[in-house]
């Protein structure tokens, strides 16, 4: 009776140790061991880049142990934060997939040179990222320029084509009286010795039934188009001003300074003489013809 017992025990033995085993066995079939290099890092998610797959998808928790591994023999294990989990880091990868297919992570394990190499990594392409937003930025605020420079010109020329046209109308009209004002490069300041003739001129127009001031603002090719543009037109106005308030010309008597630019150049840029010529307005006392017997 005693020996069946203890063949009994050993048995019970025997199947004990075998299921013990084959759970084992069943267990170590589970467990998954991967190893590449982290593409990318998205919440939870991590992707690495393996050998059999460019990427894989690796859900990170809470359990999940994260270290750097140290030592001659890679024996020691140092626990590191999940914020070591860069692009560009050499990992391994512990864990089993759950009933969604997803490879949860039980433990994630770099060295510590591949740490290093990898944020070294990502310091050059931060560099490099900003410097390429810098350099959009630029790119950016040229093209900006670009586009204001084009709708300027195109708001001179208008105003130019406007100018000329306008100017252009006054073949009903006597010029009965004329005067040119001359300007330094690039100034608008009116020189004194003009005053008088400028008064001259005013007083002249007071006795010319319906008159009209023309007053029309010039500037060498010296320079960018715009900034002469508004040169001329800073000209024009100086010295109806001048009209209006010294020569107490009526408002309702001055046509609208025009501002012509760099149109209708009467000297050569070429020389010194020249360009002095075509820096200057010209003031004209005008009479309608239909006025002119009256």
């Amino acid at each position: 009776m005693k020996s069946h017992n203890a063949h009994f025990s050993i048995a019970i033995l025997v199947m004990s140790t075998f299921v013990s085993l084959g759970g084992n066995e069943a267990f170590a079939a589970d467990l998954v061991k991967v190893q590449g290099f982290v593409k990318a890092r998205n919440g939870d998610v991590m992707v690495v880049q393996t050998s059999e797959s460019p990427n894989l998808d690796i859900l990170l928790t809470d359990a999940t142990k994260v270290g750097q591994v140290e030592g001659v023999f890679k024996a020691r294990r140092k626990e590191m934060s999940m914020a070591a989990l860069i692009p560009g880091l050499a990992v391994k990868v512990e864990g089993t997939y759950n009933g969604e297919n997803q490879l949860v992570a039980t433990a994630v394990s770099f060295k510590g040179n591949d740490l290093q190499r990898a944020q070294s990594i990502q310091a050059g392409m931060h560099e490099t990222q900003t410097k390429a937003q810098e350099n959009r930025e630029e790119l950016e605020r040229h093209q900006e320029a670009i586009t204001e420079q084009h709708q300027e010109l195109a708001q001179n020329k208008a105003s130019i084509d406007a100018a000329v046209a306008r100017f252009g109308q006054l073949d009903d009209y006597y010029i009965l009286d004329e005067v040119t004002v001359y300007f330094a490069n690039g100034k608008s300041v009116v020189d004194p010795k003009y005053m008088a003739q400028l008064d001259a001129l005013a007083q002249k127009a007071k006795t010319v039934n319906g008159y009209m001031i023309e007053v029309k603002g010039y500037t060498s090719s010296s320079g960018s188009t715009e900034l002469n543009q508004q040169l001329s037109e800073d000209r024009a106005d100086r010295i109806s001003n001048i009209l209006i308030q010294q020569g107490h010309i009526p408002l309702t008597r001055m046509l609208a300074p025009g501002a012509m630019g760099e149109s209708h150049q009467i000297g050569s840029q070429d020389t010194e003489q020249g360009e002095a010529a075509n820096r200057r307005v010209v003031v004209r006392v005008l009479q309608n013809k239909a006025m002119a017997g009256v």
